[in-house]
């Protein structure tokens, strides 16, 4: 059959997974469709008809805004122009907020040409919040029954299918205060909308009589060896006919083929096993195992189930699954820690918030997963944004990036839900726990089969209700008991599962680097804290004039506010105030925004550095944010538009596989091995210069160091430091010769010293302030560049050397990509380093990768910018 012609009002391009279009005779299609193109929406307050006429093929839809689903209301109206500039100066404040107190109309239109399947299933996977849907003139569900932000529905509409054009409406209504829907809590705006629509996929999906549902992989590896796996398959199969039917199911992972012949009664739904036990191919010898980022590859694997009934295929499902194993342990201080195939894991990771509209684009995620692994985090946390689609989670698998998935704390809080909340939140009546739980039980299903999800979280800064909590875990052991589930992000202890054994101490606003390696009750480097971070990052300039208007540019005022967070973090008072006394008060706009690289690298290398400095002591280090869901300055290690900024950077040395660490609590150098080889006949270089550039002391350390540890090589403190001022650059040298690792530090002998004492839930203040004031007065330092470009493939290579001339130190030399004549920054950008100093005479060649087409036809033109260099 001709498959543009048989589904041609959905078109190729909306066709995912697979269509297997069996022969017609005496044979049903089947296929699995995505309705994403050629939807129509509008406000019920302009519509005047109902549903059934809406749904009808003669009703016309040239006044309404055409939109691609999913899409929320707000981001259909953005996408139609309604709302230009949304994120800049303050229009977000600007819209009319009374366009959603009304539902507002979802239509499309698709065709089945002539031969119609045996059955099809209509599968909403997210509307928010509640909806009523029309199919061909017929209400085929209301909206007392089909609620809920997550919950995904599937709806038979065998029987109002019709041949060639169909016409299906859905009018969805807001959330209302007290429904569990999506929230942003405080860090950022809420959306005007409150995310209503239909923000998840619509999916059409048809077999024959038989269909196969839910298929799940799970796999037992030895630990010991690593040499052999044991998987076990399994799916549900259910018959959709009025009397029994006999058919078979067959598996296939690559050479691994399996078959299994069943019998369903009239409607009946059946559980098709293939184990180890009975099936000897599911012994797998020499397995490829998927590893996190950092610690092997992510290795996937294909399962393609075939239904067939009297020798016709019936149903086909294809899912990627990876082989590993996922534990959990406590440490001998009492907190918990994660294991992958038997490794520990130190977990170092950010918190994702998606899109403030919940839009949804492929390049843009795909470059943020590929930020991860470059920064080498191994791991997001999602509170409560679950992505809007299963390509998220094909990413991380992908990527090798672990996930924490989990319901957020804005249930747990009365202002955010919009009613009375206690000590376990706000899901507290029996019919709330039903909803919740179904929400899980719905997204178990639905992603368990990803490598990538480690740990379920069922709360966040509070406990579930024990009631529900009961309820998460007889669905864990049914649906999936192949991962450990955690009760809270927050130090709690269960009557149904005991201590959480993790900690949510903040702090979330700016703290300098030694509190880390000295705080020993809150936030510091020990046990796991799941969301933390050193508070402000501003973005580099070029950010800021996206946001903030030119007559607000400076000095910094209540428009930088308003792309703050919110609550205790409104203004960057505390993180101005730090950064003021430690590195002096900035003239301007551009001085600001290139210190406060430098000042956000320094605070965020330092957290991570911490935990990988005491890890196993440390299990666990969660930035508090990764990603921003619009433009603003705070809990950022790249922005709304992908740039990059000091923390990144930061993030990334500190998670180098081989790096060299200065211990600001101790005033010690450690080596830092996360690779899983043993590293032997190492040189640590340690080098000091004092505040006019003259290095004052040298020394050179060998060193062997075992896998996945950490070892001491050095102790400072007797070192005497002729200056207030001074830098500490460390190197490892391999037995090549070669330079395996590098660290820069500037430090001060007047240091920052902590006020324990009056400890805030977001942040410890400072007694004492570090001087970097000596920065300001560096001689002016010449560095020279020379670059090459190479196109490679899809990207674009920049290759660029540094020398510096001076008898100085350059210091914080920023580097950027520029398309040709434009002053346009160039991203996703992906710099092996940046912010970087060099001594003098230094030379160092960095490369950055850019994709071609990014580039428009344009030349890259490299932009360099220093602290004390031009």
């Amino acid at each position: 059959m001709d498959l543009c012609k048989r589904f041609s009002g959905l078109y190729l391009p909306a066709i995912f997974l697979m269509i297997v279009s069996a022969a017609r005779s005496n044979s049903s299609p089947v296929f699995h469709i995505k309705l994403d193109k050629h939807w129509y929406m509008k406000s019920s307050a302009q519509v005047q008809v109902k549903g059934d006429e809406i749904s009808r093929t003669d009703f016309a839809v040239n006044e309404w805004y055409a939109v691609d689903v999913p899409a929320t209301v707000m981001a259909g109206l953005v996408k139609n122009g309604r709302y230009p500039d949304l994120y800049y100066n303050n229009n977000l404040e600007l819209v009319d907020k009374s366009l959603f107190k009304v539902p507002w109309w979802y239509r499309t239109e698709f065709d089945m040409h002539d031969d119609l399947p045996d059955h099809t299933q209509l599968i909403f996977e997210g509307i928010n919040y509640r909806a009523d849907v029309w199919l061909n003139g017929t209400r085929i569900a209301s909206s007392d029954t089909l609620f809920g932000a997550f919950r995904i529905f599937n709806l038979d509409i065998t029987p109002w299918l019709k041949k060639y054009k169909n016409v299906l409406a859905v009018k969805v209504h807001p959330p209302k205060p007290g429904d569990f829907t999506i929230g942003f809590v405080d860090w950022n705006p809420r959306p005007p909308d409150e995310n209503m629509g239909i923000w998840r996929d619509v999916k059409l999906k048809s077999s024959g009589a038989v269909s196969v549902e839910y298929p799940f992989v799970r796999s037992k590896i030895d630990l010991e060896t690593l040499k052999k796996a044991e998987l076990n398959i399994s799916a549900e199969v259910q018959n959709h006919l009025t009397y029994p039917v006999t058919g078979s199911l067959t598996a296939i992972i690559e050479k691994i083929s399996l078959y299994q012949k069943f019998s369903l009664s009239a409607g009946e739904k059946k559980i098709i096993v293939f184990n180890a036990d009975k099936y000897e191919k599911l012994i797998v010898n020499n397995p490829r195992i998927w590893w996190p980022t950092n610690y092997g590859n992510p290795e996937l694997y294909q399962l393609e189930l075939t239904v067939s009934v009297n020798n016709k295929i019936s149903d086909k499902d294809t899912i990627q699954f990876g082989i590993r194993e996922v534990s959990d342990y406590i440490n001998e201080q009492g907190y918990r820690g994660y294991t992958i195939n038997g490794q520990k894991i130190l977990i170092r990771g950010g918190g994702w918030v998606d899109d403030l509209l919940l839009t949804n684009n492929e390049k843009k995620l795909e470059a943020q997963f590929r930020y991860i692994k470059h920064m080498n985090l191994n791991c997001i946390r999602l509170e409560g944004f679950w992505g809007n689609g299963q390509l998220f989670y094909n990413m991380a698998d992908k990527y090798g990036i672990l996930v924490m998935a989990g319901f957020s704390c804005h249930w747990e809080w009365k202002n955010y839900l919009g009613k009375d909340t206690d000590n376990f939140g706000g899901v507290k009546s029996e019919q709330d726990m039903e909803l919740v739980s179904r929400y899980f039980k719905d997204h178990l299903l639905w992603l368990r089969n990803h490598p990538g999800i480690f740990v379920w979280v069922v709360g966040s800064d509070m406990l579930p209700r024990p009631a529900l909590e009961k309820k998460y875990r007889s669905l864990l052991n049914e649906l999936d008991p192949t991962r450990p589930y955690l009760s809270s992000c927050a130090s709690r202890t269960s009557e149904v599962s005991g201590p959480s054994a993790v900690k949510m101490n903040g702090p979330y606003d700016y703290v300098p680097p030694v509190y880390w390696y000295t705080d020993t009750e809150n936030g510091g480097a020990f046990g796991f804290n799941t969301e933390t971070g050193p508070g402000p990052q501003p973005p580099p300039v070029e950010s800021i004039k996206k946001m903030i208007p030119k007559e607000h540019l400076w000095p910094i005022d209540e428009t930088w506010n308003y792309h703050c967070a919110r609550n205790e973090f409104s203004t960057m008072n505390r993180y101005l105030n730090a950064f003021e006394k430690r590195y002096g008060p900035a003239n301007d706009l551009e001085s600001f925004a290139l210190k406060s690289q430098i000042a956000s690298y320094e605070a965020m290398r330092a957290m991570f550095e911490a935990f990988t400095v005491n890890k196993y002591k440390a299990t666990g280090i969660v930035q508090w944010m990764l990603n921003s869901a619009w433009p603003e300055t705070y809990w950022q290690l790249y922005d709304y538009f992908l740039m990059p900024n000091g923390a990144f950077y930061g993030t990334r040395r500190a998670g180098e596989r081989l790096n060299v660490v200065y211990n600001y609590g101790e005033n010690h150098i450690y080596i830092v091995n996360d690779g899983r080889d043993t590293l032997n006949d190492l040189k640590t270089v340690i080098r000091i210069f004092n505040d006019r550039s003259r290095e004052i002391y040298n020394s050179i350390i060998s060193v062997n160091i075992s896998p996945n540890s950490v070892t001491e090589v050095a102790d400072l403190t007797a070192t005497e430091i002729p200056a207030n001022l001074f830098f500490l650059d460390l190197k490892v040298i391999d037995k090549q010769g070669s330079i395996a690792g590098r660290n820069f530090y500037w430090l001060s002998q007047k240091q920052d010293v902590m006020d324990y004492t009056g400890h805030k839930w977001f942040v410890t203040p400072q007694k004492e302030f570090a001087d970097f004031s000596g920065l300001n007065q560096l001689p002016q330092a010449e560095v020279t560049m020379d670059k090459s470009v190479e196109v490679a493939g899809e990207e674009t290579v920049v290759k660029v050397k540094l020398h510096n001339t001076a008898n100085t130190i350059a210091f914080g030399i920023e580097l950027r990509i520029d398309k040709e004549n434009s002053g346009q920054a160039v991203v996703p950008v992906f710099w092996d380093d940046n912010y970087i100093s060099l001594l003098p005479g230094e030379s160092r060649t960095i490369s950055a990768r850019v994709f071609t087409a990014d580039l428009k036809g344009l030349r890259p033109v490299v932009r360099m910018n220093g602290w004390n260099t031009d």
